[in-house]
C-alpha cells in the first residue's frame, strides 16, 4: 500500500504518517511535510521517487505527472486499467492526505502583494485531491486533520467501508471549493456590479440546538472573508458569559450591532424581533441607555440591549433591574462585568467595532434566501452626511430638527418596512414596524410614545403615497418630517405640511427592510 502525504496544515501530520507506516503504508511526500516526517523519524520518499522527475519551477510542479494520478485514478475493479498500470511500470497509490497552501490566511494579510498571492494558488494538491475523491471507492482521500484518528482506527480494524470513504470524498470537494471560491472572491474584490456566477464559502461555527422554532435543525455559518479584510460583527463575537445562543439570539445580536455601529456618538440601541424598540445617542452611554431604555419599557423586556462604547458600572447598574437576553458591547469595565455575570441568563458578548463605524459601514453582498434561489444585493451602506436634505415646505428645520431628523433617517433603515419613527433629542419615543399600511405603523409609533410627542420629529422609510401620515403626525405634536420623496402625491403631503406649520425634507434616497 502507498500513500501521499503533503500538507500545509501540519497539525497532527507525524502521528497520522507513523500510524500509516505501522499498518504497512509506503509513505511519499513533499518540501516541508517530508522534512517533518524524516525530522519525527517517519520513513518518508519524495514524490519525485515516483514520478522519476525532479520538482520544477520553484516547486510549482512537483505531482502533477501521470505516476502519480495514474497510481490514484485506476480503477481497481477494471482489468483494462491495472493492464495498463503493469504495462507503464505504475503502481496504485491507495490513500491520499492533502490539504493546500495557505491562500486565505496569506490574502487575509494587510498590503499583500498579487504575486505573493498567485505564489499561493496550489495547483498540484487540488488534481490529487480531486483525483482521490473521483476514485473514492478505491482510494481514502484525507484532507482534515479531524479525520486523522478515524482513518487510523478503521485502517486498524480492517478497513475503511464505501459510506465512510464516500464521506471523506464529499469532504475532500468541499474543500476544493471553498479554497477555489476564497481564490475567485480575491480576484473579484475591485471588479464592480454583481458577477454572472457566484459561490459562497461557509464554514461552520458551531451547531444550535435548534432553529427558529425546536423542530427545526440549525446550525452557525461563518463566511469565507478575503483581501485582507478582518472580520468583525456577531459572527465572530467572543461569549463571555452565559448559556449557549439560539438561532433567534443570533438574528436578534445581529440587528442590534448593526443599528448601533451605524452612529458615530455613543448610542445604546434595545432590540426586540431584530426591531430597535428603543434607541437613544448621548454623550454619557448610562444616560443613552436610560433614554433608550425609556423609548419602550415593556417591550425591552427579554430584549438585547448593544452599546458602541464600553458598559461601565453605571451603566450596568441601570440595566441590573431589567430581564435582558444579551448584552453586547465592544468592551466592558471590570467591574461592569462582575456585576453582569450576577444574571445567570443573560449572555455577554463582546464584538470588534468594524471598520469606519459609524460613517460608512463596509459594504457586503446581502443574501436573502428565496425557494430554489437567492436574491442578492449590495448592502444599505450609505456613508453619514452623503444624503442631501431638500426642504420641500414653506418653513424650513430649525438646527436641533435636523439633528434630530438625521438621526431618525439613520435609524428608520433598520427598522421593518411600512417603518415610522418618532424622535426627540436624539432618543426614539415611538417606532411602527412591519404594517401593511404606513398610517398603522404611524398610529403604533403614537401610541408606543405615549405623551412625549410634543416637538418630535418624524422619519419614514418610504414616501407618503397620501397625506394621511403627515395629518397624524400634526395630531402627535411632530414639527417635522424627513422622508424620500417620489410620490405622485407629494404635493398633497406637501400642502399638508404647511396647513400645520410643519417642516418636511426629502432624501431622494428610500430605506426598504422587507
Amino acid at each position: 500500500m502507498r500513500a501521499i502525504v503533503s500538507v500545509s496544515d501540519k497539525a497532527g501530520v507525524t502521528d497520522f504518517a507513523k500510524g500509516l507506516s505501522q499498518l504497512g503504508f509506503e509513505l511519499f511526500s513533499t518540501g516541508g511535510t517530508k522534512k517533518a516526517l524524516v525530522e519525527a523519524q517517519v520513513p518518508a520518499k519524495s514524490v519525485s521517487e515516483i514520478t522519476g522527475f525532479p520538482e520544477i519551477l520553484n516547486g510549482r510542479v512537483k505531482t502533477l505527472h501521470p505516476m502519480v494520478h495514474g497510481g490514484i485514478l485506476a480503477r481497481r475493479d477494471l482489468p483494462s486499467h491495472m493492464e495498463e498500470l503493469a504495462k507503464n511500470n505504475m503502481e496504485t497509490i491507495d490513500l491520499v492526505a492533502v490539504n493546500l497552501y495557505p491562500f486565505v490566511q496569506t490574502v487575509a494579510k494587510e498590503g499583500v502583494a498579487l504575486e505573493e498571492a498567485l505564489e499561493n494558488i496550489d495547483i498540484g494538491g487540488p488534481t490529487m485531491i480531486r483525483a482521490a475523491a473521483k476514485n473514492f471507492p478505491s482510494v481514502i482521500v484525507v484532507v482534515d486533520p479531524a479525520d486523522y484518528t478515524l482513518v487510523l482506527e478503521k485502517l486498524k480494524q480492517g478497513g475503511i467501508d464505501l459510506t465512510e470513504r464516500k464521506r471523506l470524498a464529499q469532504k475532500a470537494f468541499q474543500h476544493v471549493a471553498i479554497y477555489d471560491t476564497a481564490i475567485s472572491q480575491y480576484l473579484r474584490q475591485d471588479t464592480e456590479g454583481l458577477p454572472e456566477e457566484m459561490t459562497v464559502a461557509l464554514k461552520r461555527r458551531y451547531g444550535l440546538r435548534y432553529g427558529e422554532n425546536p423542530h427545526q435543525q440549525a446550525g452557525f455559518y461563518a463566511e469565507l472573508s478575503v483581501g485582507g479584510k478582518k472580520p468583525t460583527g456577531i459572527t465572530w463575537a467572543e461569549q463571555l458569559w452565559g448559556k449557549e445562543l439560539s438561532f433567534n439570539n443570533i438574528l436578534d445580536a445581529d440587528a442590534a450591532w448593526g443599528v448601533v455601529t451605524d452612529f458615530a456618538a455613543p448610542t445604546v440601541a434595545v432590540i426586540k424581533h431584530t426591531n430597535p424598540c428603543g434607541l437613544a445617542s448621548y454623550d454619557d452611554i448610562t444616560e443613552a441607555y436610560r433614554r433608550a431604555f425609556s423609548g419602550d419599557a415593556v417591550a425591552a423586556f427579554g430584549g438585547i440591549v448593544a452599546s458602541n462604547r464600553a458598559v461601565t458600572l453605571a451603566m450596568a447598574e441601570a440595566m441590573k433591574p431589567v430581564f435582558y437576553e444579551i448584552v453586547i458591547a465592544p468592551e466592558y469595565q471590570p467591574e461592569a462585568l462582575e456585576l453582569l455575570k450576577k444574571k445567570k441568563n443573560l449572555r455577554i458578548l463582546v464584538a470588534e467595532l468594524p471598520p469606519g463605524y459609524g460613517k460608512a459601514e463596509p459594504a457586503y453582498l446581502d443574501f436573502r434566501r428565496v425557494k430554489g434561489g437567492f436574491l442578492v444585493q449590495t448592502s444599505d451602506s450609505l456613508p453619514e452626511g452623503s444624503v442631501t436634505l431638500k426642504t420641500v415646505t414653506k418653513r424650513k428645520p430649525t438646527q436641533a430638527e435636523v439633528d434630530d431628523l438625521l438621526f431618525a433617517w439613520r435609524a428608520v433603515k433598520h427598522v421593518k418596512s411600512n417603518a415610522i419613527l418618532l424622535v426627540r433629542n436624539k432618543t426614539l419615543l415611538g417606532m411602527g414596524a412591519g404594517q401593511p399600511s404606513r398610517i398603522v405603523s404611524a398610529q403604533i409609533a403614537k401610541e408606543k410614545a405615549g405623551d412625549k410627542t410634543g416637538g418630535s420629529v418624524l422619519a419614514s422609510d418610504a414616501m407618503f403615497p397620501f397625506p394621511d401620515v403627515v395629518e397624524a403626525a400634526a395630531v402627535t405634536g411632530v414639527t417635522a418630517i424627513i422622508q424620500p420623496g417620489g410620490s405622485i402625491r407629494d404635493e398633497e403631503s406637501i400642502k399638508a405640511s404647511d396647513r400645520y406649520n410643519i417642516a418636511m425634507v426629502f432624501t431622494g434616497v428610500r430605506h426598504f427592510r422587507h
